[in-house]
C-alpha cells in the first residue's frame, strides 16, 4: 500500500516538475518554487519506493511473503531481504517461548490434584507459511497449542495413581505429557521442547498417609538392618569359638608325657645354671624330676 501511494505521488510530482520546467523555460524565470518543491517531493517519493524493495527480519524471526493472497512457501531468514514491493511480509517468532498452566486434574483413583506445569515450545521455521495459511491470524498458540496442552495434561494425569506422583515417577508424567502433546502439535508446525512439572499438590490426607507409610518402611528397613547386623555378629562369634576349640584340640593332641618331662628337665637345667639361684636338691620328685628348694 505504501509502495503504491509513494509511486502515485512520485508520478504526479514528476509531471508537475515537467510542467514547472516548461514554464521556467518559456517565461525565462530563474527561480520557480513549484519546481523546487516538486523535486524534493519526487526525491522523497523515490526513496520511499526504493525502500519498499527491501524488508528487515529481526533476529529469531522468519518472514512469510503474501502477495495479494498468494503465499510463498519460501520464508525469509533474519536480516535484510529483497522482496516484491507489492508483497506483504508477516513476521513470525521462532524463539523458544514458555506457557504456564495451573489446573486441577483427576488421578486414576478420582482424587483431585493441583498441577502446575509449563511447556517450552517454538515455531518450526519451515512451517511458518502453512501456519499463516491454516491458522486464523497465525495465532497458533491460542488456537492450537494451549487448548491441546490443557486437554492432554488432564488426560495423561488421569492414567497415573496419585501416590506415584509423590515419588520420582512424577518425572514420567512430564515426559508422557510432552510425548503426547508433541504427537498432536508437531504436524501443525509447533515444536515441543519440554514440559517441566513445577509443582504437584496432592490432597492433605493422601500426603499424610504416604508420609506415614514411608516412615514405617524406613523403620522396617532399620530393624532389618539391626537384625542382619546381630546375625552377622553371632556368626562371627560362632566361627571364633570354633577356631579356639579347634586350636585347643590340635594343641592337646600334640602334648605327651615325654614332652612334659623333657620340658621339666630343661627348666631345671636353666634354674641350676643361673648365678642368682641358690637351691638345694633333695632326692627326686614325681616322675623322677628333682625337687628344688629355695634356701631363703
Amino acid at each position: 500500500m505504501i509502495f503504491i501511494l509513494a509511486l502515485f505521488i512520485g508520478i504526479v510530482t514528476f509531471f508537475v516538475w515537467i510542467n514547472a520546467v516548461k514554464k521556467v523555460r518559456q517565461n525565462n524565470i530563474k527561480f520557480q518554487p513549484v519546481k523546487t518543491t516538486s523535486m524534493v517531493v519526487l526525491a522523497v517519493a523515490g526513496i520511499i519506493v526504493l525502500t519498499q524493495f527491501f524488508t528487515q527480519i529481526p533476529a529469531g524471526h522468519v518472514g512469510v511473503i503474501d502477495v495479494f493472497g498468494i503465499v510463498s512457501n519460501r520464508t525469509l531468514p533474519a536480516g535484510i531481504n529483497l522482496v516484491n514491493p507489492l508483497a506483504r511480509v508477516i513476521k513470525f517468532s521462532i524463539q523458544t517461548k514458555e506457557h504456564k498452566e495451573t489446573m486441577e486434574v483427576l488421578s486414576r483413583e478420582g482424587l483431585t490434584i493441583g498441577l502446575e506445569i509449563s511447556v517450552l515450545y517454538r515455531l518450526n521455521p519451515d512451517s511458518a507459511a502453512r501456519v499463516y495459511q491454516t491458522v486464523a491470524g497465525g495465532d497458533y498458540e491460542t488456537i492450537i497449542l494451549i487448548p491441546q496442552f490443557r486437554s492432554i495434561s488432564r488426560a495423561v494425569t488421569a492414567s497415573f495413581q496419585a501416590s506415584t506422583l509423590y515419588s520420582a515417577e512424577r518425572d514420567q508424567l512430564g515426559m508422557a505429557i510432552q510425548a503426547e502433546l508433541a504427537k498432536i502439535v508437531a504436524p501443525r508446525g509447533v515444536i515441543i521442547e519440554t514440559t517441566p512439572l513445577r509443582n504437584v499438590a496432592l490432597p492433605v490426607q493422601l500426603t499424610e498417609a504416604i508420609e506415614q507409610k514411608q516412615k514405617a518402611d524406613q523403620e522396617s528397613q532399620r530393624m532389618e538392618f539391626i537384625l542382619t547386623k546381630e546375625k552377622q555378629e553371632a556368626d562371627r562369634k560362632r566361627i571364633e569359638a570354633k577356631g579356639i576349640a579347634d586350636f585347643q584340640t590340635i594343641v592337646a593332641a600334640g602334648i605327651s608325657e615325654q614332652l612334659l618331662r623333657w620340658k621339666g628337665i630343661e627348666a631345671t637345667e636353666k634354674l641350676a645354671s643361673s648365678t642368682n639361684t641358690k637351691v638345694i636338691i633333695v632326692g627326686a620328685g614325681k616322675d623322677g624330676l628333682p625337687i628344688i628348694m629355695d634356701t631363703k
